[in-house]
């Protein structure tokens, strides 16, 4: 399983979502551009001492990222999306997306997703914070597959 970030304009809630990813031991592509420059403070401060321990790829562009060998589906978290997260069954080579705090993704990306979730919420809600709604959707999909680390003691 892989998290992705699609063109991060936020730099605390990248350094956030790169230290989960370094918690559950998950690699990350950040697909640029980036609204900010990748070793921005406030970057390093939210990611604290973990950002030395995530294994990242970096892609200058969406087409950089498409043209590179993968595997498994690409999982889009939507707004847009139709399927909740809770009703989807996840693979342990998913790669779950998340787009750009401001704007999400563009149409090409949305519809070019293998598969795109959903987080249901109480209305008038529109959306979570990035990093929350990946924190809840790697979390059912690491339990799932059995994907989280091993607990010593």
């Amino acid at each position: 399983m892989r998290l992705v970030l699609f063109e991060p304009d936020i730099p605390q809630n990248a350094g956030t979502l790169m230290r989960l990813a370094s918690c559950f031991g998950l690699p990350v592509d950040i697909i640029e551009p980036c609204g900010f420059i990748l070793n921005d403070s406030k970057m390093r401060r939210a990611g604290m001492d973990y950002l030395s321990h995530v294994h990242m790829t970096r892609h200058t562009s969406w087409e950089s990222y498409r043209s590179q060998p993968s595997t498994g589906r690409l999982v889009l978290l939507s707004t847009r999306a139709a399927v909740p997260y809770t009703r989807f069954i996840f693979d342990s080579g998913d790669r779950i997306m998340v787009g750009r705090e401001s704007a999400g993704v563009p149409d090409a990306v949305h519809d070019s997703a293998d598969v795109r979730l959903l987080i249901p919420m109480a209305p008038p809600a529109r959306s979570l914070n990035v990093a929350v709604a990946a924190a809840m959707v790697l979390g059912e999909a690491l339990r799932q597959t059995g994907g989280f680390p091993a607990v010593e003691g």
